[in-house]
């Protein structure tokens, strides 16, 4: 029997009868959608006036447009289209119908409404633009509003990596739910620019107009280009004229009189005439600098073969290089320039024409829908092997403290065949008798998060029918639980690695195969993302109390490095030792962190190398900037750090401590101090860095990747099964 196709509904707050970027993304989302092998049901706003977006989706297999005006789907139904209180409403009934997988939206204020409608929460994929691009901007209720979105949202779809790096660090909701979705692009096939030289230098704008787009503007190019010798005609294609202020609308809709304004066409026929042209327009005025997101336009005129004239913005100087050559100033003077150089030298047009053809290779229709299939696959799992959706596994996860299981529990919630269900203790010892006993009776499988007083408790009412699983730390080693928990009541007690699993078996006697090893897992996806220029030069370390994480040994690296060339830094991403009440309350304790930071205040070497970044979950986005991870603990029961740096381009070093070498390949431990230093500068002086980080990458994805232990992890729940040996990425 065949999966039937992931359900998928979509709807922007936008209308598709007016062509702009916003309706562009409503068509071009429900292509890639389908492509991916949804069946999408696209909610329109407003009634269809024109069907210049919308008749091109009634020829797409697996899209279906739901007219609500033409249905006469609610009453007082006003002029405008839908509001957002009205889309969700609809949206809701079609769901309550029919279920939906996934629910696509875009807007922010729709999104708040969605996101407080339970049936929809979890399933919602939202694409945000509308809400503020800088920190100053973003006021606590817009960040109230955002977490709530984001907390409801199974992804948030980001436009680029610079809206994703800021999402996550103002909202830490966001953080593990944002991924890339950047602009789509549909080029028909007999669009195509001819690359040839023509007399008339002939400018392409389409889109709307708008103050802050420049259209007024560059009305004045043609007359501009004239006074350098440049015979020139602007071609205007749109119909959507901004109506404030009143008076720049009458003046630009005077301005197109005097241009060859072609008025709104459908979307495939407006690229079928800027390929006609010699350039494109994406010039803005500055105020939109700062934007996080990217210009579709730019993309599309692009992927036309034409070279685009624009603004020049870090995020345009990582798409085309810092030396494109047709980045143009504030005003129109500077337009003119750079398109007379490129026009009259036909080496700089065709280097200008070759990068945006580069850039928008990587947004076409199908890499969009290679990019959705894969966000299918981690939100619509398969069912793993074993598992029976007719009579789904009953799974009770319980501990007071889940967030190193996080993860893990929403897999296994999301895989059919499971009933997943909570048991969250208040406290190592607080938690619910009743309900925990009611849990108890009803599961098939118990998975306690700390071998504490939750393992005792499942253990003395577990059924001889039943499966207990649990998941032991460092922490709970030392204490009195394990040897208080009767072992014959456990299938399996889980380690991360295979030291601490030979210390839990020499420790506690307890027999050698009920002591299995499932790793930490890397979420090597999340993690997978370009690096900032001069990372190999920043050393990271996150997390510095208790003192046995051994930041003085850091600092000793840092010192040697520094010696060697003034460019290493030292980002430190960690709580403060005084924000641990049970740390900072031990003299011992705050004596050695009163030492180092005397040190770093007075050493030379390190005062203006050492940048300490606040604690949070934005690890991936902080992670861009850090090109070696340290590891100088004492001690570690696994360290997730370095291989987190692995995944996301870095390259771990570590040094002996005891396990290192059975986590992490012997490649990447260092003797000590000085030589580490060495192996870091040599790394980077001999321009092997980036191929150490793609070896540290491919090891540790291999061993440690999200997927990896996900399947370990449904395998020992689902079917019982362990490893059948332990993992490591060492290879010695």
């Amino acid at each position: 029997m065949s999966t039937p196709p992931p359900r998928a509904l979509l709807y922007g707050d936008v209308d598709l009868n007016i062509i702009d970027g916003s309706a562009i993304w409503a068509q071009s989302m429900a292509q890639a959608l389908a492509a991916a092998g949804c069946e999408v049901t696209l909610l329109l706003k407003a009634p269809v006036r024109t069907d210049r977006l919308t008749e091109p989706l009634t020829r797409v297999p697996g899209v279906r447009l739901l007219r609500p005006y033409e249905e006469k789907a609610l009453p007082d139904l006003g002029p405008r289209g839908l509001t957002p209180e009205q889309a969700v409403t609809l949206m809701t009934r079609q769901h309550e119908r029919r279920p939906f997988d996934l629910v696509v939206v875009r807007g922010r204020r729709l999104a708040g409404l969605a996101a407080q409608e339970e049936a929809l929460a979890g399933r919602l994929w939202t694409y945000l633009t509308d809400f503020p691009h800088s920190v100053g901007e973003l006021s606590a209720t817009a960040t109230a509003e955002l977490t709530e979105i984001a907390l409801a949202s199974r992804f948030l779809l980001c436009q680029t990596e610079e809206l994703r790096a800021f999402l996550e660090s103002s909202v830490p909701a966001a953080c593990g739910r944002s991924v890339l979705f950047p602009p789509v692009v549909v080029v028909p096939e007999d669009a195509r620019a001819d690359g040839e030289a023509h007399a008339r230098a002939r400018l392409a704008y389409t889109g709307k107009f708008a103050p802050r787009w420049n259209t007024l503007e560059m009305t004045e190019l043609p007359a501009e280009l004239a006074k350098l010798g440049v015979d020139a005609e602007l071609v205007m294609i749109g119909d959507k004229i901004h109506s404030e202020p009143a008076d720049w609308a009458k003046r630009m809709r005077r301005a197109l009189d005097e241009v060859d304004w072609r008025g709104g066409m459908s979307r495939a026929d407006a690229l079928r005439q800027a390929a006609q042209c010699g350039f494109g327009l994406s010039w803005r005025d500055p105020s939109m600098d700062a934007s996080l997101e990217l210009s579709t336009k730019v993309l599309e005129l692009g992927a036309l073969g034409l070279p685009v004239v624009l603004n020049r913005t870090p995020m345009h100087e990582t798409m085309l290089g810092a030396d494109y050559p047709l980045f143009a100033g504030a005003d129109v003077a500077s337009v003119a320039e750079v398109v007379a150089r490129a026009h009259g030298d036909r080496a700089v047009y065709a280097d200008a024409a070759a990068r945006c053809r580069a850039a928008a290779a990587d947004h076409t229709l199908e890499r969009a829908a290679e990019r959705l299939r894969g966000y299918l696959t981690e939100a619509l799992p398969p069912a793993p092997a074993g598992a029976n959706p007719d009579r789904p596994l009953k799974v009770v996860i319980a501990g007071h403290d889940m967030k190193f299981f996080t993860r893990l529990a929403e897999y296994l919630d999301s895989l059919p065949g499971l009933d997943v269900r909570m048991d969250e203790w208040e406290g190592l010892s607080t938690h619910d008798q009743y309900r925990s006993r009611e849990l108890a009776a009803w599961a098939d499988v118990v998975i306690c998060e700390w071998c504490g007083p939750n393992a005792l408790f499942y253990s003395k009412w577990k059924r001889p029918d039943q499966r207990l699983i649990v998941r032991l730390h460092r922490f709970e080693l030392y204490a009195e639980w394990p040897r208080k928990l009767d072992i014959d009541k456990v299938d399996a007690v889980v380690c991360v690695s295979p030291h601490y699993a030979d210390l839990t078996r020499e420790m506690t006697g307890w027999p050698a195969g009920k002591v299995v090893v499932l790793p930490n897992w890397v979420d090597d996806g999340q993690l997978s993302r370009p690096k900032l220029s001069g990372a190999e030069f920043s050393l990271g370390m996150v997390g510095i109390a208790p003192s046995r994480k051994r930041l003085d040994r850091g600092l000793d690296v840092l010192a040697e490095l520094r010696r060697m060339d003034p460019r290493y830094t030292l980002s430190v991403k960690t709580k403060q030792p005084w924000e641990y009440w049970w740390i900072w309350n031990r003299p011992e304790e705050r004596a050695y962190f009163e030492r180092v930071y005397r040190r770093i205040q007075r050493d030379g070497l390190l005062a203006s190398g050492v940048v300490f970044d606040p604690f949070g979950p934005d690890v991936a986005t902080w992670l861009r900037r850090v090109g070696f991870m340290l590891s100088t603990s004492d001690d570690e029961s696994f360290h997730l750090a370095p291989a987190e740096c692995a995944a996301s381009g870095g390259v771990p070093a570590l040094l002996p401590w005891p396990g290192a070498d059975t986590i992490y390949d012997p490649h990447w431990i260092h003797d000590d101090a000085v030589a580490m230093a060495e192996a870091i500068h040599a790394t980077v002086s001999e321009g092997r860095f980036e191929a150490e980080a793609a070896r540290a990458r491919e090891e540790v994805t291999t061993a440690y990747g999200l997927d990896r232990v996900r399947s370990l992890w449904s395998d020992l729940v689902v079917r019982g099964r362990t490893p059948a040996q332990q993992p490591a990425a060492a290879s010695t």
